[in-house]
């Protein structure tokens, strides 16, 4: 989190984090707020009405989001603090594209397939191992999950059509 100027233009401010992330808290407040006072939020004969704590729970975050959002107000032009530099975000979706994808494949495909493709395709990408160890593990560590949790443990996890033409 340097003081780069040259990088800053290419990169996000902190500050403009702080704004943002203020305002969707602030939002995710306010919803709060709202449906709580919808379902009430106000001492009944018998106590507390169901919406009563998650009101004032809601009314706090806007508090505090409002608060956080005029102290990065006042900061705005003279706070240059680099967030995050572009190649540091190319860092983070590195991993965080592949893992929504992976969470996407559990629902459409099963658990099993998907940690299988997932940790094949992540070691082979992101740790630059050979095909024939990434899919070793890959298979490995899926097929040890199924069978500790489908067999031994009998708990059952998401699973998809390849599943089904095993009977499971």
């Amino acid at each position: 989190m340097a003081d780069n100027h040259g990088s800053a233009r290419a990169s996000a401010r902190i500050v403009v984090v702080d704004l943002v992330v203020a305002v969707v808290v602030f939002a995710l407040g306010a919803i709060v707020a709202y449906d709580s006072y919808r379902l009430g939020a106000s001492w009944g004969s018998d106590g507390p009405e169901g919406g009563y704590f998650p009101f004032y729970i809601g009314l706090l975050i806007c508090i505090c989001s409002a608060v956080v959002f005029v102290q990065s107000f006042t900061r705005l032009r003279t706070d240059r603090k680099v967030f995050v530099t572009a190649g540091q975000f190319r860092q983070v979706l590195v991993i965080l594209l592949p893992s929504v994808l992976y969470v996407f494949g559990v629902w459409l495909i099963g658990i099993y397939v998907s940690s299988a493709i997932f940790i094949t395709l992540f070691m082979r990408i992101a740790g630059h191992y050979s095909w024939l160890r990434s899919t070793a593990v890959g298979l490995g560590v899926s097929i040890g999950a199924f069978l500790l949790f489908e067999i031994w443990f009998k708990i059952p996890l998401p699973k998809g059509p390849v599943e089904s033409l095993f009977g499971f």
